[in-house]
């Protein structure tokens, strides 16, 4: 698995909009969350028809790229354990550190 890291962080792509998650509504392509030529596409602003173009090309015929239109980068510090959560096609992102963990 690629991932694009700059200054000990690791590009994380997810979509918050309603409608179509990114990495939520494609199980089966974990890859797609860390995809460095996503996040560079994303960084020169390239139209979302396109990225969603190359992703359907690059993952296949079963990858669902509706997320595209709202697809966005978060830079995470290498190692964080984290979590993508999806609500009607929009996704949030928390880390590990975030939860408050219930002890028994």
């Amino acid at each position: 698995m690629q991932k694009l890291i700059r200054d000990g962080k690791v590009a994380v792509l997810y979509s918050p909009g309603f409608g179509a998650g990114w990495s939520t509504w494609n199980l089966n392509f974990p890859d797609c969350v860390f995809d460095p030529e996503i996040v560079r596409m994303l960084e020169k602003e390239t139209d979302a028809y396109e990225i969603a173009q190359f992703a359907e090309q690059k993952y296949g015929d079963d990858f669902y790229a509706g997320g595209a239109d709202d697809l966005q980068i978060v830079w995470i510090p290498e190692g964080t354990k984290f979590i993508i959560n999806e609500y009607d096609g929009s996704e949030s992102f928390r880390s590990e550190a975030s939860i408050e963990w219930i002890v028994a």
